[in-house]
């Protein structure tokens, strides 16, 4: 089988090229840096690097002809709010527009299937229950689900056979941007997080994504959507696990939801006076208060998908960030 994956280079696409290799897959991947791919990934003579992003869609285009699957991980992540008035045209340019326009182009090569990395937070817990309010407030997942709607529509259209991903919060090895996550790892671990806010949401490792987006691209067909959402834990959970794992010292205090929030407001405030980003938006931690459940209990019995054990996450991705 002949695989296509955008963002290459990132955490979850890294973790999903090695899964694939491993699985006996051929493998083009579209990354920005060829460089940055090596760096990565290291000597993969086995991978064919196509060097491009989303905002431009010639560099694909060749690469898509014998293609049988896309895996599309590449996306703009930060959790907007409507405030920024360039936030939503950036997220709707990339996200929305040049998924479909990938989509597109892999349809007219003849791709037959396209697995798209959407989010958790469109979903109520099952792909069943009802859109939650925070995914029409959080703009990164009112992206994800214009996407899904104008993504599955267009699938339809030209037999191009859509199967959507919506994973928990993700961390793990080769995390080299560093996401978020592992942002919060390696404050941590330096002695930066002496609050601990309120939340919490369910946590994935981004091996076990991979692992259920390649059973995915040979299960169900078009239209099919798959919970792959891993293991809910507050933040008082998660900052306890990582002291356990790494040795580093835990925050001094757990804030309650109003404390929390206020915190975020002051981050952002600090962030406009100097300049950098802020440690924690406002809308972070409201998605964090929103305490998402993800039910992945289809994607186990029918794909075969296990969830590894937090502090095993945890352990692992402190340590790639260490060596790192």
């Amino acid at each position: 089988m002949e695989a296509f994956v955008t963002g290459g280079t990132g955490m979850l696409g890294n973790n999903l090229v090695r899964e694939l290799l491993a699985q006996g897959w051929s493998v083009r991947a579209l990354a920005r840096s060829q460089d940055k791919a090596r760096r990565v990934l290291g000597d993969r003579p086995e991978v064919r690097w196509v060097t491009g992003d989303l905002d431009d869609r010639a560099p694909w285009r060749s690469a898509l002809q014998g293609v049988d699957v896309v895996f599309h991980t590449a996306a703009v992540f930060r959790e907007y709010d409507g405030t920024d008035p360039g936030a939503w045209t950036a997220l709707s340019r990339t996200n929305v527009e040049g998924t479909l326009g990938l989509a597109t182009d892999a349809a007219d090569a003849g791709v037959r299937r396209f697995v798209d990395t959407s989010t958790g937070g469109i979903v109520g817990g099952d792909v069943q229950d009802p859109v939650p309010p925070i995914a029409t407030e959080n703009l990164y997942f009112r992206s994800k689900l214009e996407t899904l709607q104008r993504l599955h529509a267009l699938g339809e259209q030209r037999g191009l056979e859509v199967t959507s991903i919506h994973p928990g919060w993700m961390f793990g090895p080769y995390d080299a941007a560093p996401t978020a996550a592992g942002r919060l790892i390696t404050d941590f671990v330096a002695g930066g997080l002496p609050l601990c806010p309120a939340g919490g949401t369910t946590i994935a490792d981004a091996r076990d994504v991979a692992r259920g987006m390649v059973a995915a691209a040979t299960h169900g067909g078009h239209g099919s959507r798959w919970v792959l959402g891993g293991h809910y834990a507050e933040l008082v959970e998660l900052v306890r696990v990582l002291a356990e794992v790494t040795g580093a010292r835990g925050p001094l205090l757990s804030l309650g939801d109003g404390t929390s929030l206020a915190l975020a407001r002051g981050s952002e405030l600090l962030g406009r006076v100097t300049g950098r980003p802020p440690l924690v938006t406002v809308m972070a931690m409201k998605t964090m208060q929103a305490r998402h459940h993800l039910d992945s209990a289809r994607a186990v019995r029918e794909l075969g998908v296990t969830f590894r054990p937090l502090a095993e996450t945890l352990r692992d991705t402190a340590a790639w960030l260490r060596k790192a």
